[in-house]
């Protein structure tokens, strides 16, 4: 477990699964991520049986904050594609429940992941892309250490419309400097 002030990331599990269908099902929570269409509890299995098969550093975290003497998942968060010659990775994250939206917990999930990447792994940079759409995000990626450094214009098509996604990234020095 890797513990915040007030949540904790930890290994996903089998029973996580049907949560994880429900809140990718929830065209709310959809609409930051890259997964666009509705999704099946058996397509969420076999995510789940090739994510055991991927390496460790590169399985997602469940996002938990404390509920009384409970644990509770909100979301989950990750670091995709490691490159471990440049020392390099994108980050992932999105909060499910959408109730613990705008209180801070996306941001502090990113910091503890970040922490993760820069002491753990001994990452050198890690990036993400936000679509300009979620200013939210936006906001949380930079409290959380992250600067713009470059945009794809029009790269993503939601709603009828395509928006530009803004490219992100913290390096390990600007990280230890906060």
């Amino acid at each position: 477990m890797i513990y915040g002030k007030r949540l904790r990331l930890r290994a996903p599990e089998r029973e996580d699964i049907l949560r994880f269908t429900q809140w990718l099902n929830d065209p709310q929570v959809r609409a930051g991520l890259t997964v666009y269409l509705p999704i099946s509890i058996s397509s969420e299995e076999r995510w789940f049986e090739n994510m055991l098969a991927s390496p460790a550093a590169e399985q997602p975290l469940v996002i938990e904050v404390k509920d009384g003497s409970n644990w509770l998942p909100i979301g989950n968060c990750g670091l995709h594609n490691i490159d471990w010659r440049n020392r390099s990775t994108e980050a992932g994250i999105f909060i499910g429940e959408v109730k613990r939206w705008n209180q801070g917990f996306g941001t502090e999930a990113m910091q503890l992941l970040l922490t993760h990447g820069f002491e753990t792994l001994n990452l050198h940079r890690i990036a993400l892309r936000v679509y300009e759409n979620n200013p939210g995000a936006i906001r949380s990626y930079e409290k959380a250490g992250f600067t713009v450094e470059g945009r794809q214009r029009q790269a993503e098509f939601q709603a009828g419309k395509y928006w530009d996604v803004i490219l992100m990234s913290v390096l390990h020095s600007e990280w230890a400097a906060k």
